[in-house]
């Protein structure tokens, strides 16, 4: 039983409390005096003590490992531990493949951009539309270029509508802050999934639980 509202956790409680971080206790390291026993197939042994339960372990050449410890009592399932962690370890790795970071790119536009500096910038802002990032866009005023604001603003709003036709939508409407016109675009393209490199799956090779 767990600790009370007034009382101090005991050291099985504590210990439960660490392999929540840490994993499923495994063979010595549960230390209960009997659990609810189940086998690799499903076959329940029901309620025995641990040693009878290290007995079948040892019979079965199967690990015993702690799935549901804070069960009356505890519930362990005869596994073999290191091809349990490898499905684990692939399954994580598969979801890893599947993951997808969308970053925030910012382009840094001049009132007074030329030509051939703006068709640089938007093919930058392509690529990162392509990746499906978002885009950060810039326009800072200095000094005298502040006295035109309203012909700025046209101007970013011009820019913005050719970044949306290659395939992005307005997420943050273009705002004058201070001496800078900042607005936020999202790509409406999927992000490719990253590919994982095949040495990682070498680390996750099954191998069987030590049994102290």
């Amino acid at each position: 039983m767990g600790a009370g509202p007034n009382q101090r956790p005991n050291s099985f409680d504590r210990e439960r409390q660490s392999n929540k971080n840490h994993g499923p206790r495994v063979n010595e390291q549960i230390r209960i005096p009997e659990c609810r026993l189940l086998g690799d197939d499903g076959h329940a042994y029901g309620v025995v003590s641990m040693s009878e339960a290290r007995r079948i372990s040892d019979e079965t050449g199967l690990d015993l490992v702690e799935v549901s410890p804070t069960a009356q009592p505890p519930v362990v399932k005869l596994i073999d531990f290191g091809k349990y962690k490898y499905e684990l370890q692939k399954k994580a790795q598969e979801a890893k493949k599947k993951q997808v970071v969308i970053q925030l790119k910012e382009i840094q536009l001049k009132p007074n951009i030329d030509v051939g500096d703006l068709n640089t910038k938007l093919n930058h802002c392509q690529k990162f539309i392509e990746q499906g990032d978002k885009i950060k866009i810039v326009m800072q005023f200095r000094g005298r270029e502040m006295s035109y604001r309203d012909a700025g603003m046209e101007k970013f709003k011009s820019i913005m509508a050719q970044i949306v036709e290659m395939g992005a939508v307005i997420e943050a409407e273009p705002k004058m802050m201070g001496n800078r016109i900042i607005a936020i675009l999202a790509s409406t393209k999927k992000p490719p999934v990253k590919k994982t490199e095949k040495a990682d799956e070498a680390k996750t090779a099954p191998q069987k639980a030590k049994k102290d």
